[in-house]
């Protein structure tokens, strides 16, 4: 039962899609490439390994 001040689906969700929009601003040369594919990598996998987790048949 998810609390409305306390979803941390929606949250994970939000997380993610405010760092992609950030990323989407920075201007991307040679030397912050790698950097910035790492972040929205780790930035997505917290609301899929939270989702992932949720959804588990044991808890």
């Amino acid at each position: 039962m998810a609390n409305n001040n306390y979803d941390l689906e929606e949250r994970t969700a939000k997380f993610s899609e405010n760092v992609i929009d950030f990323i989407k601003s920075v201007n991307r040369n040679p030397l912050n490439d790698s950097v910035l594919r790492r972040l929205i990598r780790s930035a997505t996998s917290v609301g899929e390994n939270y989702c992932e987790e949720n959804n588990a048949s044991s808890k």
